[in-house]
């Protein structure tokens, strides 16, 4: 085989064939050989070259020749296609110098803030430009009584705006007094407050236009995230309404002190993560409650199913049905389990 070629047809590189080494070995013991029976590959790797005083013979170029001019050829064309590559390069730096400069004059759509009163700056910031909407999703237990204080003031101050505020908490602070005493200000000023067993994390949106994020790298809430980008920010609206949508509304009562508990929803969620092979202490950090509540839920359940061991309760809760229906017992006329 002489040769082969690549994609577009063309022929990649070239092979020495046995045919064209007998008539390469003919030709340099004879001087020279007719054009009709030399292959192609001959003439292609410039080991023969046409005779000046024969048109139809060929006469052998020694290799070294043969190789120095290919070479030569291959070369040039390497250097040309390497100049070609450095001036790709040399204008899309200038595009991207243009392009790093615009950036910075419209500034960041991804900062990183890093202290506590950096992060508290920014959202007293933004809560004061907030003109339409505020969304904030608070996961975990009760909060700090020092943040509960700022963070009614801030939303009434929004509410003598005309701003809408949605708030998201886990189902965890229908216990908590002071986050409850917040929560009741808050919607008796208009505030809408839903719980939910499980919070994606914590998010703060001011009129779909900036959010604020913790860091990957966040410990104890001094990092986070302040995005501009629109196409992110519309993602973690997009999420928080979904969520909105499963989760239930605190509502007192005229004759309750404190909202409806939702312990059933709360165990049916405990249940479900229990099957799925998630540990006590994993199951608290994503619902936001202790282990030993934890274990309580899970006990009552053992209990009631006379199970013995966490993988019997497993068996017991699939083979119950008690995960196919709906945690409908803690909303009106459900039935507890």
């Amino acid at each position: 085989m002489c040769g082969n070629a690549d994609a577009n047809g063309a022929r990649a590189h070239t092979e020495l064939c046995s045919e064209g080494m007998e008539v390469y070995r003919t030709a340099t013991l004879k001087g020279r050989v007719t054009r009709a029976g030399a292959p192609e590959c001959l003439a292609t790797l410039g080991l023969l070259a046409p005779a000046v005083d024969d048109a139809e013979a060929l006469v052998p170029i020694p290799p070294t020749v043969a190789d120095a001019t290919l070479v030569h050829q291959l070369e040039q064309q390497i250097l040309e296609q390497q100049q070609a590559v450095f001036a790709m390069r040399a204008s899309v730096a200038q595009a991207e110098s243009v392009y790093r400069s615009l950036q910075q004059e419209r500034g960041e759509a991804v900062q990183r803030l890093t202290g506590a009163s950096v992060i508290a700056a920014a959202v007293e910031v933004e809560a004061q430009a907030a003109k339409s909407e505020v969304l904030t999703a608070h996961p975990g237990g009760g909060r700090p009584e020092d943040v509960l204080a700022k963070s009614l003031t801030y939303a009434l101050e929004a509410q003598k705006r005309g701003i809408s505020q949605r708030t998201l908490y886990q189902h965890t602070v229908r216990t908590h007094g002071p986050t409850l005493d917040y929560i009741k200000a808050a919607t008796e000023a208009g505030v809408e407050i839903r719980t939910v067993d499980e919070v994606f994390d914590r998010l703060l949106v001011w009129d779909r236009s900036v959010a604020l994020i913790p860091d990957k790298d966040s410990e104890h809430h001094n990092h986070a995230l302040k995005v501009t980008d629109p196409g992110i920010v519309h993602f973690l609206a997009s999420a928080f309404e979904h969520v909105w949508e499963r989760a239930v509304p605190v509502v007192y009562e005229p004759d309750q002190q404190r909202p409806r508990l939702l312990t059933n929803e709360t165990r049916m969620r405990v249940l479900r993560l229990m099957v799925d092979g998630y540990t006590d202490a994993a199951i608290a950090a994503r619902l936001g409650i202790s282990t030993r509540t934890v274990a309580t839920h899970l006990k009552k359940v053992s209990d009631e199913l006379g199970s013995n061991s966490r993988a019997q309760l497993a068996y017991l809760t699939a083979q119950s049905g008690l995960l196919e229906c709906p945690p409908a017992a803690d909303r009106p006329g459900g039935k507890r389990l």
